[in-house]
């Protein structure tokens, strides 16, 4: 008996009994409850850098006419204010602390973690990811920064539910990356890797165009096969080394722009023409209307535009590997057809934390145990269903002169610390939303959120040394922390010291 008899019998023995086509496996309706997922994320882009955030300079007509199908992310955040621990919170729901990524260039994603592709895999999905990949060494013969070379680095991106990938472990130059020719590949410590095999070819002009070379077969295979696909596009652009190619330098020469703007900016417009070319394939191929496409930045802009660089915060406080705003608060939109209102804005506080349980609603997969999750299933949110979100949203980062070391995100307030002393040396708490700057500290107005903020993130930094112990992890797993569990330095920051001592004299008088 033929394959589509057999189904046509099972089809109409399950009408005899009363139970709809809608959950008959493998049927159409069925199909239509397991969405496309895309997951683009840039490198190092300011929540300013981009048309549908205000920008009057940088060119973004294809993100701007996404948006208009779908929602602006107004208070998106990136888990971490640098690259590599935020890759970990998007890939499995959880912070980084949890597995060690600290910082940029450190530790690894564990194999024991429970990814997004690993987890729409298991229920039938094609898995693809397409760019940057900085979650550790993605071959074995990988020699660059962050571990090359070592064993307990490896974090392949086939461990983790990939079927296919084509990555490079960290940024490479955003036009002509190993040379006008090529050539440089022979020789880069930081090669692309394509399915396990090194690359040499079609590596020249655009690097986004390069990647996206590669995407489009990926789509046009899933559609082919009538299978639901995940696809992480993950481009290097508008990352250092920075530059554009020569279409994109004339467009912004001819404004007078300074040699940096036209490299940063004509890196964005190229990275956007290729979300076009995107756009335009999923409408060939007939797929938006089962698509969700998220979009949003690694973190703020490397090279701030209040101190003669590029990038912009649209006034937020911090950049780059601050904690502030304007380190985690990024650009940002989804497009769902049929499920996120066209035009519209968010104004709920999101985050990469959030992605791993709301894709897993949305397509119905499930984690494998009880662990830990930081993020949140906002499907209710970006439907429009209700507007407050229920969790938390943590952050924790290295202590440095220029900002703290911990903050807590709930509702519209943020609180700050390195857990000096008590909250009244140098803590801080801000209303982001009617506060975009950061700078009027309300710890002495609201003193008991406050104390209930720090409480629960002392609690959360207990629960992540937890994890990171391998707590977390089946029984007999092999799993080893590469060293001990992150610490506190346990110091002021000037900044925080200074606007402590003014409260305290503000409070005398």
């Amino acid at each position: 008996m033929n394959t589509d008899r057999r189904s046509f019998l099972k089809y109409c023995g399950m009408v005899s009994l009363g139970i709809s086509s809608s959950v008959i496996p493998g049927s159409q309706a069925a199909k239509k409850k397991k969405p496309n997922v895309i997951l683009f994320m840039t490198d190092d882009q300011g929540w300013g850098d981009v048309g549908f955030n205000g920008n009057k300079e940088i060119l973004t007509p294809n993100m701007d006419g996404l948006v208009k199908r779908g929602a602006r992310l107004h208070h998106f955040f990136s888990g971490c204010p640098v690259c590599s621990p935020t890759r970990g919170t998007v890939m499995t729901g959880r912070h980084y602390f949890r597995y060690g990524i600290w910082t940029a260039n450190t530790g690894r994603l564990p194999r024991e973690e429970y990814t997004i592709p690993q987890g729409l895999k298991d229920i039938g999905y094609t898995s693809g990811h397409f760019g940057k990949w900085h979650l550790g060494s993605p071959h074995p013969d990988y020699t660059g920064k962050g571990g090359g070379g070592s064993e307990k680095h490896l974090a392949r991106p086939e461990w983790f539910g990939y079927d296919t990938h084509f990555v490079t472990h960290h940024a490479v130059k955003t036009w002509d990356p190993y040379g006008p020719d090529g050539s440089q590949i022979d020789t880069t410590d930081n090669p692309y890797w394509e399915d396990g095999k090194r690359v040499t070819e079609r590596l020249t002009g655009d690097d986004t165009r390069i990647i996206m070379d590669r995407v489009i077969p990926f789509i046009e295979k899933a559609a082919k096969d009538d299978k639901p696909f995940v696809a992480a596009i993950w481009s290097h652009a508008p990352h250092t080394p920075l530059e554009a190619g020569p279409q994109y330098r004339q467009m912004y020469e001819k404004r007078g722009l300074d040699d940096k703007k036209i490299n940063y900016y004509g890196s964005i417009t190229a990275l956007d023409d290729q979300i076009g070319r995107l756009d335009s394939k999923l409408k060939e191929l007939d797929l938006w209307d089962n698509t969700m496409f998220w979009y949003c930045s690694d973190n703020g802009p490397a090279k701030h535009i209040r101190d003669g660089g590029y990038g912009s915060t649209d006034g937020m406080r911090g950049k780059k590997a601050h904690l502030f705003n304007g380190g985690v608060c990024v650009p940002a939109f989804v497009v769902w057809p049929g499920h996120v209102k066209g035009g519209s804005t968010i104004k709920t506080p999101l985050s990469t934390l959030d992605y791993l349980p709301t894709v897993f609603a949305a397509a119905g997969a499930k984690m494998p145990d009880g662990r830990p999750i930081d993020g949140e299933n906002i499907l209710d949110i970006v439907k429009g269903r209700r507007t407050e979100r229920q969790k938390s949203i943590p952050f924790r980062f290295r202590e440095s002169i220029a900002a703290p070391g911990l903050s807590l995100l709930k509702g519209q307030y943020r609180y700050y610390t390195n857990f000096v002393t008590d909250q009244s040396e140098g803590d801080m708490l801000y209303n982001f939303f009617d506060n975009r700057g950061e700078d009027k500290n309300m710890i002495e107005e609201l003193p008991e959120m406050a104390a209930a903020m720090r409480k629960e993130a002392l609690e959360f930094l207990r629960s992540c040394k937890n994890s990171y112990e391998g707590n977390d992890y089946p029984a007999g797993s092999s799993y080893e922390p590469l060293g001990p569990f992150h610490k506190m330095k346990n110091h002021q920051w000037p900044l925080a010291n200074e606007v402590s001592k003014k409260s305290k004299k503000s409070k005398k008088n």
